[in-house]
Protein backbone atom coordinates (compact mmCIF):
# COMPACT_ATOMS: atom_id res chain seq x y z
CA UNK A 1 0.00 0.00 0.00
CA UNK A 2 5.82 -0.08 -0.47
CA UNK A 3 6.92 1.99 2.45
CA UNK A 4 9.89 3.28 0.18
CA UNK A 5 9.99 6.24 -2.33
CA UNK A 6 10.67 4.81 -6.21
CA UNK A 7 13.86 6.06 -6.11
CA UNK A 8 14.74 3.74 -3.16
CA UNK A 9 15.80 0.20 -4.82
CA UNK A 10 13.27 -1.84 -3.11
CA UNK A 11 13.79 -5.51 -3.01
CA UNK A 12 11.40 -6.88 -6.25
CA UNK A 13 10.84 -10.83 -4.96
CA UNK A 14 8.88 -11.78 -2.12
CA UNK A 15 6.97 -9.90 0.77
CA UNK A 16 8.72 -6.71 0.14
CA UNK A 17 7.66 -6.25 -4.09
CA UNK A 18 3.98 -6.97 -2.56
CA UNK A 19 4.22 -4.22 0.53
CA UNK A 20 5.81 -1.79 -2.12
CA UNK A 21 2.07 -0.18 -3.65
CA UNK A 22 1.16 1.52 -0.33
CA UNK A 23 3.03 4.97 0.17
CA UNK A 24 5.08 5.50 -3.30
CA UNK A 25 5.32 8.91 -3.59
CA UNK A 26 7.17 9.44 -7.48
CA UNK A 27 9.20 12.56 -8.63
CA UNK A 28 8.60 12.68 -12.18
CA UNK A 29 10.28 13.83 -14.94
CA UNK A 30 8.90 15.51 -18.14
CA UNK A 31 7.55 14.03 -20.98
CA UNK A 32 7.95 14.01 -24.42
CA UNK A 33 7.03 12.40 -27.37
CA UNK A 34 3.56 11.07 -28.58
CA UNK A 35 2.20 8.03 -27.61
CA UNK A 36 2.11 5.01 -30.26
CA UNK A 37 -1.47 4.04 -31.02
CA UNK A 38 -1.80 0.27 -29.94
CA UNK A 39 -2.89 -2.10 -32.62
CA UNK A 40 -6.68 -2.74 -32.92
CA UNK A 41 -9.59 -1.14 -33.11
CA UNK A 42 -13.01 -0.68 -31.52
CA UNK A 43 -14.42 1.72 -34.23
CA UNK A 44 -15.31 -0.79 -36.89
CA UNK A 45 -13.53 -3.73 -38.36
CA UNK A 46 -13.10 -7.41 -36.61
CA UNK A 47 -9.86 -6.76 -35.16
CA UNK A 48 -9.41 -7.35 -31.33
CA UNK A 49 -8.23 -3.76 -29.70
CA UNK A 50 -5.21 -4.40 -28.32
CA UNK A 51 -4.60 -3.10 -24.74
CA UNK A 52 -1.79 -3.26 -22.80
CA UNK A 53 -1.87 -3.28 -19.00
CA UNK A 54 0.61 -2.52 -16.39
CA UNK A 55 0.26 -3.12 -12.65
CA UNK A 56 2.44 -3.26 -9.45
CA UNK A 57 3.46 -6.15 -7.93
CA UNK A 58 1.44 -6.09 -5.28
CA UNK A 59 -2.26 -6.02 -4.12
CA UNK A 60 -3.43 -4.11 -7.72
CA UNK A 61 -2.02 -6.85 -9.70
CA UNK A 62 -4.05 -9.20 -6.77
CA UNK A 63 -7.39 -8.04 -7.82
CA UNK A 64 -6.57 -8.51 -11.47
CA UNK A 65 -5.99 -12.24 -11.37
CA UNK A 66 -8.98 -13.63 -12.32
CA UNK A 67 -9.22 -11.45 -15.27
CA UNK A 68 -5.48 -12.19 -16.62
CA UNK A 69 -7.06 -16.11 -16.55
CA UNK A 70 -9.96 -15.51 -18.63
CA UNK A 71 -7.87 -13.24 -21.25
CA UNK A 72 -5.09 -15.79 -21.32
CA UNK A 73 -7.74 -18.33 -22.16
CA UNK A 74 -9.10 -15.67 -24.72
CA UNK A 75 -12.31 -15.60 -22.97
CA UNK A 76 -12.35 -11.70 -23.63
CA UNK A 77 -13.50 -9.68 -26.54
CA UNK A 78 -10.60 -7.11 -26.73
CA UNK A 79 -6.75 -8.36 -26.42
CA UNK A 80 -5.57 -7.42 -23.22
CA UNK A 81 -1.68 -7.93 -22.68
CA UNK A 82 -0.57 -7.65 -18.95
CA UNK A 83 2.54 -7.32 -17.37
CA UNK A 84 3.34 -7.10 -13.72
CA UNK A 85 6.27 -4.35 -12.76
CA UNK A 86 8.22 -4.15 -9.32
CA UNK A 87 8.22 -0.32 -9.20
CA UNK A 88 6.26 2.72 -10.53
CA UNK A 89 9.25 4.21 -11.60
CA UNK A 90 8.65 0.94 -14.37
CA UNK A 91 5.34 1.73 -14.97
CA UNK A 92 5.09 5.83 -15.48
CA UNK A 93 7.48 5.73 -18.13
CA UNK A 94 5.15 3.20 -20.26
CA UNK A 95 2.30 5.58 -19.89
CA UNK A 96 3.96 8.64 -21.06
CA UNK A 97 5.87 7.17 -23.83
CA UNK A 98 2.31 5.21 -24.71
CA UNK A 99 3.66 1.73 -24.19
CA UNK A 100 1.31 0.98 -21.80
CA UNK A 101 -2.48 2.31 -21.80
CA UNK A 102 -4.19 0.99 -18.51
CA UNK A 103 -1.77 1.45 -15.45
CA UNK A 104 -2.22 0.55 -12.18
CA UNK A 105 -0.50 2.93 -9.72
CA UNK A 106 -0.39 5.03 -5.90
CA UNK A 107 -3.25 7.22 -5.82
CA UNK A 108 -1.02 9.98 -5.53
CA UNK A 109 1.12 8.79 -8.11
CA UNK A 110 -1.95 9.34 -10.81
CA UNK A 111 -2.28 13.16 -9.20
CA UNK A 112 1.44 13.57 -9.81
CA UNK A 113 1.27 12.00 -13.35
CA UNK A 114 -1.95 14.45 -14.43
CA UNK A 115 -0.23 17.08 -13.71
CA UNK A 116 3.22 16.16 -15.49
CA UNK A 117 1.45 15.21 -18.53
CA UNK A 118 -1.50 18.06 -18.34
CA UNK A 119 -4.47 15.77 -18.72
CA UNK A 120 -3.11 13.19 -20.88
CA UNK A 121 -4.05 10.44 -17.83
CA UNK A 122 -7.93 9.45 -16.91
CA UNK A 123 -8.47 7.28 -12.94
CA UNK A 124 -10.77 4.64 -13.92
CA UNK A 125 -11.32 3.42 -10.42
CA UNK A 126 -10.47 2.99 -6.99
CA UNK A 127 -8.25 -0.70 -6.86
CA UNK A 128 -7.22 -1.18 -3.24
CA UNK A 129 -8.15 1.04 -0.12
CA UNK A 130 -5.82 1.02 2.50
CA UNK A 131 -3.91 -1.66 3.24
CA UNK A 132 -1.75 -0.32 6.95
CA UNK A 133 -2.90 -1.82 10.25
CA UNK A 134 -1.63 -1.64 13.96
CA UNK A 135 0.53 -3.87 15.22
CA UNK A 136 0.76 -4.98 19.15
CA UNK A 137 1.40 -7.31 21.74
CA UNK A 138 0.13 -4.78 23.95
CA UNK A 139 -3.54 -6.02 25.47
CA UNK A 140 -4.80 -1.96 26.23
CA UNK A 141 -4.89 -1.23 22.55
CA UNK A 142 -8.11 -1.64 21.85
CA UNK A 143 -9.09 1.40 19.47
CA UNK A 144 -7.26 4.66 17.37
CA UNK A 145 -7.73 6.55 20.93
CA UNK A 146 -5.71 4.27 22.99
CA UNK A 147 -2.63 5.18 20.87
CA UNK A 148 -2.26 8.11 23.44
CA UNK A 149 0.91 8.58 25.13
CA UNK A 150 2.57 5.52 22.97
CA UNK A 151 5.89 5.79 20.48
CA UNK A 152 4.43 4.41 17.14
CA UNK A 153 7.25 2.65 14.86
CA UNK A 154 6.60 2.67 11.25
CA UNK A 155 8.23 3.55 7.53
CA UNK A 156 7.49 6.25 5.51
CA UNK A 157 8.89 9.46 6.33
CA UNK A 158 7.98 12.13 4.54
CA UNK A 159 5.67 10.49 2.42
CA UNK A 160 2.22 9.33 2.37
CA UNK A 161 2.10 6.88 5.30
CA UNK A 162 3.20 9.56 7.48
CA UNK A 163 0.63 11.95 6.18
CA UNK A 164 -2.12 9.28 6.42
CA UNK A 165 -1.03 9.53 10.28
CA UNK A 166 -0.57 12.51 11.02
CA UNK A 167 -4.47 13.00 9.58
CA UNK A 168 -5.59 10.23 11.66
CA UNK A 169 -4.02 11.80 14.84
CA UNK A 170 -5.17 14.87 14.20
CA UNK A 171 -9.08 13.99 13.14
CA UNK A 172 -8.74 11.88 16.72
CA UNK A 173 -7.34 14.70 19.04
CA UNK A 174 -4.15 12.98 20.08
CA UNK A 175 -1.42 13.95 17.87
CA UNK A 176 0.13 16.00 20.65
CA UNK A 177 0.22 12.69 22.71
CA UNK A 178 2.03 10.59 19.94
CA UNK A 179 5.55 9.65 18.72
CA UNK A 180 5.79 8.65 15.32
CA UNK A 181 9.62 6.62 14.94
CA UNK A 182 10.47 5.72 11.66
CA UNK A 183 12.56 2.93 10.30
CA UNK A 184 13.48 2.17 7.35
CA UNK A 185 12.09 -0.68 6.57
CA UNK A 186 9.07 -2.90 7.03
CA UNK A 187 11.13 -6.30 8.84
CA UNK A 188 12.99 -3.55 11.24
CA UNK A 189 9.44 -2.69 13.05
CA UNK A 190 8.88 -6.18 12.84
CA UNK A 191 11.80 -6.75 15.10
CA UNK A 192 11.10 -4.17 17.37
CA UNK A 193 7.89 -5.57 18.11
CA UNK A 194 9.54 -8.75 18.81
CA UNK A 195 11.90 -7.66 21.19
CA UNK A 196 9.31 -5.39 23.24
CA UNK A 197 5.89 -6.61 24.05
CA UNK A 198 4.61 -3.00 24.86
CA UNK A 199 5.43 -1.61 21.41
CA UNK A 200 3.02 -0.41 18.47
CA UNK A 201 3.65 -0.82 15.02
CA UNK A 202 2.10 0.25 11.92
CA UNK A 203 2.55 -2.17 9.18
CA UNK A 204 1.58 -2.82 5.66
CA UNK A 205 -0.05 -5.72 4.19
CA UNK A 206 1.19 -8.65 3.52
CA UNK A 207 4.36 -7.62 6.57
CA UNK A 208 1.12 -7.64 8.90
CA UNK A 209 -0.41 -11.25 7.69
CA UNK A 210 3.67 -12.26 8.41
CA UNK A 211 4.17 -11.14 10.90
CA UNK A 212 1.14 -12.52 12.84
CA UNK A 213 2.41 -15.78 11.44
CA UNK A 214 5.44 -15.74 13.09
CA UNK A 215 4.78 -14.27 16.34
CA UNK A 216 1.71 -15.79 18.04
CA UNK A 217 1.82 -12.96 20.77
CA UNK A 218 0.88 -10.35 18.19
CA UNK A 219 -2.44 -9.15 17.13
CA UNK A 220 -3.87 -6.31 14.53
CA UNK A 221 -6.66 -4.53 16.62
CA UNK A 222 -6.87 -2.00 14.09
CA UNK A 223 -7.28 -1.59 10.31
CA UNK A 224 -6.40 2.42 9.44
CA UNK A 225 -8.33 2.01 6.70
CA UNK A 226 -11.61 1.38 9.23
CA UNK A 227 -10.14 3.96 11.24
CA UNK A 228 -10.10 6.79 8.56
CA UNK A 229 -13.80 6.01 7.62
CA UNK A 230 -15.12 6.48 11.21
CA UNK A 231 -12.88 9.56 11.51
CA UNK A 232 -13.54 11.01 8.18
CA UNK A 233 -16.99 9.24 7.93
CA UNK A 234 -18.63 13.26 6.62
CA UNK A 235 -16.14 14.56 4.04
CA UNK A 236 -16.69 11.27 2.11
CA UNK A 237 -13.15 10.22 1.44
CA UNK A 238 -11.21 7.34 1.76
CA UNK A 239 -8.20 5.92 2.30
CA UNK A 240 -6.69 4.78 -0.64
CA UNK A 241 -3.85 2.80 -2.18
CA UNK A 242 -3.98 2.45 -5.41
CA UNK A 243 -5.83 3.68 -8.84
CA UNK A 244 -6.36 2.07 -12.52
CA UNK A 245 -5.59 4.97 -14.72
CA UNK A 246 -5.94 5.00 -18.61
CA UNK A 247 -4.34 7.34 -21.42
CA UNK A 248 -6.67 9.93 -21.94
CA UNK A 249 -6.56 9.40 -26.05
CA UNK A 250 -6.42 5.60 -25.47
CA UNK A 251 -10.10 6.60 -23.85
CA UNK A 252 -11.22 8.77 -26.71
CA UNK A 253 -10.41 6.24 -29.13
CA UNK A 254 -11.27 2.99 -27.52
CA UNK A 255 -14.08 3.36 -25.34
CA UNK A 256 -15.59 0.24 -25.59
CA UNK A 257 -12.75 -1.65 -24.86
CA UNK A 258 -11.78 0.76 -21.72
CA UNK A 259 -15.38 -0.33 -20.55
CA UNK A 260 -14.94 -4.28 -21.06
CA UNK A 261 -11.44 -4.03 -18.83
CA UNK A 262 -13.80 -2.05 -16.10
CA UNK A 263 -16.32 -4.95 -16.49
CA UNK A 264 -13.76 -7.50 -15.99
CA UNK A 265 -11.94 -5.98 -13.50
CA UNK A 266 -14.91 -5.52 -11.64
CA UNK A 267 -15.67 -9.07 -11.45
CA UNK A 268 -12.33 -10.50 -11.09
CA UNK A 269 -11.86 -8.34 -8.25
CA UNK A 270 -15.41 -10.21 -6.58
CA UNK A 271 -13.73 -13.46 -7.46
CA UNK A 272 -10.43 -13.03 -5.83
CA UNK A 273 -12.22 -11.66 -2.47
CA UNK A 274 -14.56 -14.08 -2.68
CA UNK A 275 -12.16 -17.11 -3.27
CA UNK A 276 -8.75 -16.29 -1.42
CA UNK A 277 -7.93 -20.13 -1.39
CA UNK A 278 -8.27 -20.02 -5.04
CA UNK A 279 -6.73 -16.77 -5.70
CA UNK A 280 -3.80 -17.68 -2.92
CA UNK A 281 -2.68 -20.37 -5.87
CA UNK A 282 -2.49 -17.67 -8.99
CA UNK A 283 -1.30 -15.62 -6.53
CA UNK A 284 2.03 -17.42 -6.89
CA UNK A 285 1.56 -18.92 -10.61
CA UNK A 286 2.10 -15.13 -11.21
CA UNK A 287 5.10 -15.00 -9.21
CA UNK A 288 3.67 -11.96 -6.48
CA UNK A 289 4.37 -14.07 -3.73
CA UNK A 290 5.85 -17.44 -3.47
CA UNK A 291 3.83 -18.71 -0.19
CA UNK A 292 0.11 -19.51 -0.74
CA UNK A 293 -0.31 -19.59 2.89
CA UNK A 294 0.83 -15.99 3.11
CA UNK A 295 -1.09 -15.32 0.38
CA UNK A 296 -4.54 -16.93 1.42
CA UNK A 297 -4.60 -15.14 4.93
CA UNK A 298 -3.34 -11.56 3.47
CA UNK A 299 -5.94 -11.32 0.65
CA UNK A 300 -8.67 -10.37 3.21
CA UNK A 301 -6.78 -7.59 4.55
CA UNK A 302 -5.56 -6.19 0.89
CA UNK A 303 -8.92 -4.10 0.47
CA UNK A 304 -9.16 -5.49 -2.85
CA UNK A 305 -12.32 -3.07 -4.56
CA UNK A 306 -13.64 -1.42 -8.07
CA UNK A 307 -14.65 1.98 -6.87
CA UNK A 308 -15.90 3.92 -9.70
CA UNK A 309 -18.09 7.08 -11.45
CA UNK A 310 -18.68 9.19 -8.53
CA UNK A 311 -18.06 7.03 -5.68
CA UNK A 312 -14.43 7.08 -6.86
CA UNK A 313 -14.78 10.56 -7.60
CA UNK A 314 -15.68 11.63 -3.99
CA UNK A 315 -13.31 8.93 -2.29
CA UNK A 316 -10.10 9.91 -4.37
CA UNK A 317 -10.73 13.56 -4.46
CA UNK A 318 -10.87 13.82 -0.96
CA UNK A 319 -7.92 11.70 -0.35
CA UNK A 320 -5.57 14.29 -2.17
CA UNK A 321 -7.12 16.93 -0.69
CA UNK A 322 -5.90 15.23 3.01
CA UNK A 323 -2.11 14.89 0.83
CA UNK A 324 -2.25 18.37 -0.85
CA UNK A 325 -2.71 20.04 2.84
CA UNK A 326 0.51 18.29 4.28
CA UNK A 327 2.46 18.50 0.95
CA UNK A 328 1.17 20.09 -2.34
CA UNK A 329 3.93 18.16 -4.06
CA UNK A 330 2.71 14.83 -3.15
CA UNK A 331 -0.12 14.93 -5.40
CA UNK A 332 1.38 17.18 -7.99
CA UNK A 333 1.60 20.64 -6.93
CA UNK A 334 -2.09 21.27 -7.42
CA UNK A 335 -5.07 19.48 -7.18
CA UNK A 336 -6.59 17.65 -10.28
CA UNK A 337 -9.31 19.04 -12.24
CA UNK A 338 -13.13 17.06 -13.15
CA UNK A 339 -11.49 15.59 -16.20
CA UNK A 340 -9.28 13.61 -13.88
CA UNK A 341 -11.84 11.34 -12.69
CA UNK A 342 -14.04 8.99 -15.06
CA UNK A 343 -17.50 9.15 -14.18
CA UNK A 344 -19.60 8.33 -17.65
Amino acid sequence: MMPDTARGRIRRGGLAALALVFALTICLGGCSGKPTAPAGSDKGGSARTEVRVASLKGPTSIGLLSFMERSSSGETKSSFDFSIDATPDEIVPKIIQGKADIALIPANAASVLYSKTSGGVTVLDVNTLGVLSVVTSDESIANFNDLAQHRILMTGKGMVPEYTMNYLLKQAGIADTVKLEFKSQPEEVIAALAKDPAAVGILPQPFTTAALAKNTALRAPLNLSDVWDGLAASTGSRMLTGVTIVRTKFLKEHPEAVKEFLEEQQASVKAINADPSAAAKLVVKHGIIDSEDVARRAIPGCQLVCLTGNDMKTALSGYLSVLFEQDPTSVGGKLPADDFYYVP
